[in-house]
């Protein structure tokens, strides 16, 4: 441009722009706006907009904030979906008290709001656990020349459930029902069941289901998954199998997580076999498990002390795509330390070791195996590695340690075990103190 005294179009500068943000090159990208504003060109909302959710996309709002700034002082005319996008994306990265700025910003710049806008922050303030204040917003759409929607209100209801205010969900339920030109819909009822189902209030759930029956509402496969996992956790594997049955005969086809809960009741009452019959009619039928499938089977193998079984999920598990978590392996460490084979557990941790990172229950575990078998040195070992990883043994593992390293005839061991773990928690209170101010820096303040 310097070199031929020429000037380039707007869909040159438009074509580099994305193509550097595509390309995660943002600093560029910001240098060649710059360059693009200073010889009076001005993007359109479209370009506007991918720069808005690039830049946002990326952790830099704060360049975000200053393009939409600079557009509407240059009078650049900003669609409501660039808004709306920049809304969703502050909301995923947890920064609600800047998504309500931006909000309080578009309330006193414009008369008419979308409906959708409304949704966006309304959903933030109910993940936020916000529900009180979401409520507020709803009352507030009318005047702002908007309506809320079937999406408004599902919103709300699952809010509420969120924080377990089912009864509450229920009656916003019914006002919706009365009030609204619009019915509630499959998600809607689903919402408030599985609320239910979570706090065990399987008659209320139960009763919702017919409610939904009744009104012409055809239920689905999360909708009687809610309420198969319900019967299970509540210990009324009979009403679990009934719905199963019942979920069947209305033409729904049972998935990875119906079936699981299923499974999971068998193992809870005892009827590990029977939770063993329906993972083989799983793989028969090419549904493939998930992690929580192994992970309910492993645990009731092991607490059957069907340890090699449970050492056979294991293997399976990992030529599987699935990734595992510790909490699959640690009733398979923990009942090998238990039958006193360490070197089983420890092959076990080794494996584990390529997929995982122990938690601080594994530490734990194997600490307490190791001493328990008077392996001292290797226990120490582990010992040292938990507070590397950071975390930090509770009472019963250091009273274990310490006392066998006593008996073992190792009271100096003994001592800076004590106060090696002394150092270290205070470095994690310090952590920990730190962190606690810096997040109080982050609460929104409504």
């Amino acid at each position: 441009m310097e070199r031929l005294n020429m000037s380039h179009s707007f869909w040159t500068y438009n074509m580099l722009l994305r193509s550097l943000c595509q390309s995660g090159l943002h600093n560029t990208a910001k240098m060649l706006y710059d360059s693009m504003r200073s010889v009076g060109q001005l993007p359109d909302s479209r370009l506007l907009g991918f720069l808005v959710s690039s830049f946002a996309l990326a952790d830099r709002f704060d360049v975000s904030k200053e393009l939409l700034a600079e557009a509407q002082c240059n009078g650049v005319q900003v669609n409501f979906i660039v808004y709306n996008n920049f809304l969703n994306i502050l909301i995923k990265h947890s920064k609600l008290d800047d998504a309500i700025c931006l909000f309080r910003e578009l309330t006193r710049s414009h008369s008419h709001l979308e409906t959708v806008t409304f949704n966006i922050l309304i959903q933030g303030l109910c993940t936020a656990g916000e529900v009180d204040e979401a409520f507020e917003l709803l009352s507030d759409m009318r005047s702002f020349g908007c309506s809320p929607d079937i999406v408004t209100y599902n919103t709300l209801l699952h809010g509420l459930c969120r924080i377990d205010q089912v009864d509450r969900a229920r009656g916003l339920l019914r006002e919706v029902c009365l009030k609204c030109e619009f019915a509630p819909n499959v998600v809607s009822y689903t919402t408030v069941i599985s609320g239910y189902c979570r706090l065990s209030k399987m008659k209320e759930a139960s009763s919702l289901l017919d409610e939904m029956v009744r009104s012409g509402i055809k239920p689905n496969a999360f909708t009687y998954s809610a309420l198969v996992d319900g019967f299970v956790k509540a210990g009324d594997m009979a009403s679990a199998l009934g719905m199963h049955k019942k979920m069947i005969f209305h033409g729904c086809t049972a998935n990875v997580v119906t079936l699981t809960s299923l499974i999971d009741g068998y193992c809870r009452v005892g009827w590990v076999n029977h939770g063993l019959h329906l993972w083989h009619e799983m793989n028969a039928r090419n549904i493939p498990s998930n992690l929580y499938t192994f992970s309910v089977l492993i645990s009731a193998l092991c607490k059957s002390n069907r340890l090699h079984e449970a050492r056979d999920l294991l293997r399976l598990l990992k030529q599987s795509e699935i990734v595992p978590q510790s909490f699959v392996y640690n009733p398979v460490i923990d009942g090998y330390c238990k039958s006193g084979n360490i070197d089983e557990a420890n092959a076990i941790v080794a494996e584990m070791e390529e997929k995982c990172k122990p938690d601080k229950l594994t530490f734990t575990i194997l600490i307490i195996g190791h001493c328990m078998k008077g392996r001292m040195d290797e226990a120490i070992g582990i010992f040292y590695k938990m507070l590397a990883a950071g975390c930090s043994p509770d009472d019963i593992t250091l009273r274990t340690l310490s006392s066998c390293l006593l008996k073992a005839g190792m009271p100096g061991e003994a001592a800076r075990v004590k106060e090696t773990l002394f150092e270290n928690q205070g470095t994690l209170l310090k952590k920990s103190y730190h962190d606690s101010i810096n997040a109080d820096k982050s609460i929104p303040v409504h």
